[in-house]
């Protein structure tokens, strides 16, 4: 069996040990798990299997890995699938053997990751489906949950999406409540600019605000809400200068006819927000 530490995982900015210890801590309290320590001897093993009981984007494995890691750094663990694999249902994904109580007492925070990161890639990944073709860039949102933003932004790349911003530090998004205050979105951007900003999105809800905004020196263009024929228009009146993004209310239904207006991305929060976690299980039995 192939054994897998917790340096294994290196996604930027993320601290798994971290992150790992805090969940841990957060589900064991002062006490434990006082029902492994009540029920299971201290020298019983168990092997078991976690499996996908539908067809998924895998995400998260190697996280899992860690969570047993580091309750039972002996345990024996195969990985079966990869981050970003789609695999059937019914298909093993992780095999592992070690310490019963130790494996027992990491399982509902492995697979509570797992679930909740292979759902994310896995609705992206009918996302990047569904506009398969168009030459469109599917993008996520920084509509994530508190603190697990890097994980849930990994999820997306693992089903097919490009990560937008991070965060409010990576580039600046000059938005319908900046222009209100600065007086114009030309002179909100300008201010970006001026202030040395290397990316300067633009949000523009009409099309009289698209030249104003690529004049003040917006990299980037974010077309909010717009429907198919504006955002064609739209796109003809930027015609190649700045990317466009097609962004605001877009479902699955609708992806593809806004991609099809020869918008540069389409930004999705459903992906991270709205995305059911993965039906995986896992399975023990004594050894």
């Amino acid at each position: 069996m192939r054994s897998v530490g917790v340096a294994a995982v290196t996604i930027a900015g993320f601290d798994l040990p971290a992150f790992v210890a805090a969940t841990l801590a957060e589900d064991l309290g002062r006490d434990g798990d006082v029902t492994s320590a009540a029920v299971i001897p201290a020298d019983a093993r168990f092997a078991g299997e976690m499996a996908s009981r539908d067809a998924i984007v895998v995400a998260g494995l190697e996280i899992a890995e860690a969570f047993f890691r580091s309750l039972d750094p002996a345990a024996r663990i195969e990985r079966l699938a990869e981050d970003g694999d789609r695999v059937a249902g019914g298909t093993a994904l992780l095999r592992l053997e070690g310490s019963a109580r130790a494996l027992l007492t990491a399982e509902r925070s492995a697979l509570n990751t797992v679930q909740h990161l292979s759902g994310v890639a896995t609705l992206t990944r009918a996302y990047a489906d569904a506009i398969a073709g168009t030459g469109a860039t599917l993008l996520d949102t920084r509509k994530t949950l508190p603190g697990l933003r890097v994980l849930e932004k990994y999820a997306t790349r693992m089903g097919g999406a490009t990560n937008h911003r991070m965060g409010l530090w990576d580039a600046a998004m000059v938005k319908d409540n900046h222009v209100a205050v600065a007086g114009g979105i030309g002179p909100a951007v300008a201010r970006a600019v001026a202030a040395g900003i290397q990316r300067v999105i633009a949000e523009v809800d009409w099309l009289d605000q698209i030249e104003p905004a690529i004049v003040a020196g917006a990299t980037h263009l974010l077309l909010d809400n717009m429907g198919p024929d504006l955002l064609r228009e739209a796109v003809a009146l930027v015609a190649g200068r700045v990317p466009t993004e097609a962004s605001g209310g877009v479902r699955l239904d609708t992806i593809r006819s806004l991609a099809e207006t020869g918008v540069t991305y389409v930004s999705v929060g459903r992906i991270t927000q709205s995305a059911s976690a993965a039906d995986i299980g896992l399975d023990f039995q004594a050894v």
